[in-house]
């Protein structure tokens, strides 16, 4: 919205020069108006249409900074105002006989769109509403009366005015709105601008008053009060947030889904961890010393980590089958450049997985459930065996044949424990894949092992001749020797060594003079004594020509 409204700014300093229309000078305003006997340019109505959208604009920029600083909602309704003013000059001046009947059209449309913004700001949700809908009704004739190319965009605004109606309706008191609203929330893109904060506001609302008759809850068995707030409004929504994920459209908005329940569970429980003080945690490890059992708000945190945990299993799960689907559309996705999945992806996915399932059988409260215990451990094998499966995948893209059949042998391994296991369990294991397939799938890949490492080993004997072997010499170095090299038409060509390496050379001889510890030198005792002999007298005696 800044550059949105920055772009308005420069745009009206061009139409006013263009159009010679300023307002007065460097060192004085005069205002000016736009009235009928000066619209033969039409450009001068989109000076009144710049005008609002610059404050429409400001309006926007300034909501979402209002979030942090409440005092700037004073201000964004002062542009709203602004904006709706200069809508009602536009309309007032379309009504001349020099505009068509469609630009009418959309002048009131869009006064009607400002004026809704403006009494949905205020709350005035039946003057919003009317508004909304005047708006709505004008595009929709004015997308039945022009070409298909025109109708896209009017149609595209009536969609993204109809969820403020329906807001509206619910807020009037229609109730029937609330599933519309909450069927808009699937949609890959959510809700945008006015409406995206105040839908979620209002589902958190509607699930706080259903919360006031919430008391309890029961799982395996066991009946827990529910007191905290935040833990009721979590719980009561699970349910329409399970659905709505399994309603999901696509990949996107399925993970968005997931993101949002993980995040409201997450809350949920620091929530109830806030309530288990140091004191209370000393009077339920009394009580568990005493009777075995967890106290309630400690079974209702187990509860609550087990919801986070299933849905961390199931989002990394949907994430697994994207990727699955991904790698069977492997050689297309080559051919458009992008990067291709690798069986290394699914294994790490499935190694969370798998440690979620750890986390969920060191649950407080569950250690003694045999059932429960049971059930996670045949997921596990469940899990174990996919996660074989994709190693094994990964060995063969490298050609380590015998490690991928005895991976191949160890999830067929697992995947017959737990048919042998299943029993009174088919109906926890429904929602995992189904090991039968993964059978099936292995069965077919060890024959294609097979076929494979037969042709690999052939071809090893046909690649052994000197003509098709690529020692990995440079050029320079193989000129007598005739060799296949792919790499000598690519970017990539080795035709030296560069930089050269390092060779040997001589170094330059020391000289050590051994014979001088053997050589005797002549006594030098009579030179010595006539040296200390000489003195102030024989510096006398040469003076005068005497000598010695």
């Amino acid at each position: 919205f800044l550059f949105y409204r920055g772009y308005c700014s420069r745009r009206l300093r061009r139409l006013r020069k263009t159009l010679n229309f300023k307002m007065g000078n460097r060192h004085k305003f005069t205002g000016k108006k736009v009235t009928e006997e000066i619209l033969s340019d039409n450009r001068y109505l989109l000076l009144i249409l710049m005008d609002a959208e610059r404050a429409w604009s400001y309006a926007m920029q300034l909501k979402q900074e209002a979030n942090t600083e409440p005092r700037k909602r004073f201000h964004l309704l002062s542009r709203l105002r602004k904006a709706v003013k200069h809508a009602e000059e536009l309309e007032r001046l379309c009504e001349s006989n020099r505009v068509d009947a469609k630009t009418k059209l959309e002048a009131q449309a869009y006064m009607a769109y400002l004026t809704g913004m403006l009494r949905f700001e205020h709350q005035e949700w039946k003057a919003a509403m009317e508004a909304f809908n005047k708006c709505k009704t004008i595009y929709e004739k004015l997308a039945n009366a022009f070409t298909e190319e025109q109708a896209v965009l009017y149609n595209q605004r009536v969609e993204e005015i109809s969820p403020n109606i329906r807001y509206c309706a619910y807020n009037i008191g229609d109730q029937s709105a609330m599933n519309e609203l909450m069927q808009m929330r699937l949609r890959s893109g959510g809700t945008e601008g006015l409406l995206a904060e105040k839908l979620e506001a209002l589902i958190t609302q509607t699930r706080a008053k259903q919360a006031a008759t919430m008391s309890e809850v029961e799982w395996r068995g066991r009946t827990v009060p529910v007191k905290i707030d935040k833990v009721r409004i979590f719980l009561l929504g699970l349910a329409d947030n399970e659905a709505a994920i399994v309603q999901a459209e696509n990949e996107e908005t399925k993970e968005r889904l997931f993101e949002s329940l993980l995040s409201e569970c997450r809350d949920a429980i620091q929530a109830v961890r806030e309530d288990l003080k140091p004191e209370q945690k000393q009077r339920e490890h009394a009580l568990e010393n005493d009777s075995g059992k967890v106290s309630n708000i400690q079974y209702l945190h187990s509860y609550l980590t087990y919801i986070k945990l299933s849905t961390a299993i199931r989002r990394n799960e949907s994430m697994a089958k994207s990727l699955q689907k991904a790698l069977l559309q492997q050689q297309r996705s080559e051919e458009d450049g992008k990067r291709t999945p690798r069986p290394q992806d699914l294994i790490r996915l499935y190694d969370i997985i798998l440690q979620n399932l750890v986390e969920l059988t060191q649950l407080s409260g569950l250690e003694e459930d045999k059932s429960f215990q049971k059930e996670i451990g045949l997921k596990t094998l469940v899990y174990k065996a996919y996660r074989c499966f994709f190693i094994a995948q990964s060995y063969v893209l490298v050609k380590k044949w015998s490690e991928a059949l005895v991976l191949y042998e160890r999830v067929l391994k697992y995947a017959r424990e737990v048919q042998s296991g299943a029993g009174a369990y088919v109906n926890s294991l429904k929602e995992l894949p189904d090991v039968q397939d993964l059978i099936t799938q292995v069965n077919a890949e060890k024959y294609s092992l097979q076929a494979a490492a037969i042709l690999d080993a052939n071809d090893t004997h046909e690649t052994e001749s000197p003509s098709q072997v690529k020692d990995g010499k440079p050029l320079s170095e193989r000129f007598e020797t005739f060799c296949l090299d792919p790499s000598l038409v690519s970017k990539q060509v080795s035709l030296v060594h560069f930089p050269p390496g390092f060779q040997p050379i001589p170094c330059k001889p020391l000289f050590f003079d051994l014979a001088l510890n053997h050589v005797a030198f002549p006594p030098l005792e009579d030179k010595v004594e006539q040296k200390a002999k000489s003195g102030l007298t024989g510096y006398i005696k040469g003076i005068f020509g005497f000598k010695s």
